[in-house]
């Protein structure tokens, strides 16, 4: 971005190179990668994209970045909130295509849910990147929304599973990256406030009444008790203590009937995703 202040620019630097410390200790981006970015148009993949673009200024590598926006018919966003972002992309030079579709396809048969919308979502963005030769979808989910995975999935579908920073799909041959794994969501929101990102405000009809949102009330209570209860619940996966936990698959015991009432579990979602991948629970 041009013409920031020195302390803006600061924040600017600082916030892409702790990006940049997800995407090394993962391994996300290689030399001549064409990177498919995921546009919503909220705060999150705005910040990702600037943090992408802004980091290609000091890495010893080239890599080209691409950005998409999957846009509903039945929420779409105003003329100048497009135009808005239209020029954000512009000026950092990465070409940025709309697509308008349906939410939910009319070969679906399942009830609307977070579910439909993430998976037709997830289907266009697939076919996106086959388009253009980008082997690499790039999304804007942070530390806190990871977290709040790994508890959605322990709570309502009783299973250990979360989002990974970067997740194989068809033996290898695409990968969504989540670059901002190791970003807290508020500093994504001090940077979006600073340097004015032009971010639309959600249309997603179940945003006052979804799980993530109880999520994120879960983890406001629990960081009163300890600060670190996100990076806490980010960093188990890689804590697994397995002594402690049950070798016998045949004692597990039955779920309590309606315990999981009106969720997806990890196994439906994959007998129900696109064949040959293994699509996580995710909002995008």
């Amino acid at each position: 971005m041009k013409d920031l202040a020195t302390s803006d620019r600061r924040l600017l630097e600082r916030f892409s190179h702790h990006v940049g410390r997800g995407i090394a200790r993962f391994d996300m981006i290689r030399g001549g990668d064409r990177v498919l970015i995921g546009v919503s148009g909220g705060k999150d993949s705005l910040a990702m994209s600037l943090a992408l673009a802004e980091r290609k200024r000091w890495v010893p590598i080239d890599y080209e970045l691409l950005a998409v926006q999957v846009e509903w018919r039945e929420y779409p966003m105003t003329d100048d909130e497009k135009a808005a972002i239209d020029d954000f992309y512009r000026e950092l030079g990465i070409p940025l295509r709309r697509i308008p579709a349906e939410i939910a396809p009319s070969s679906f048969k399942r009830k609307f849910s977070c579910y439909t919308c993430s998976r037709n979502r997830k289907r266009i963005l697939f076919d996106e990147a086959a388009r253009v030769g980008a082997r690499t979808i790039a999304l804007g989910h942070h530390m806190d929304d990871i977290a709040r995975t790994t508890m959605m999935n322990l709570l309502f579908h009783g299973e250990f599973a979360t989002m990974v920073p970067v997740q194989r799909f068809f033996g290898g041959r695409l990968s969504i990256i989540r670059p901002l794994c190791e970003v807290r969501e508020s500093e994504v929101a001090r940077v979006a406030a600073r340097l004015h990102l032009p971010s639309a405000p959600s249309r997603c009809p179940n945003s006052d009444r979804n799980r993530r949102g109880l999520m994120k009330e879960l983890f406001r209570q629990a960081e009163r008790v300890n600060r670190h209860a996100v990076s806490n619940v980010y960093g188990a996966p890689w804590r697994i203590r397995k002594d402690y936990l049950p070798v016998d698959r045949e004692a597990e015991p039955r779920r309590v009937q309606g315990c999981t009432e009106g969720a997806v579990s990890m196994t439906e979602e994959r007998a129900a995703g696109t064949p040959g991948s293994r699509p996580e629970t995710s909002a995008w």
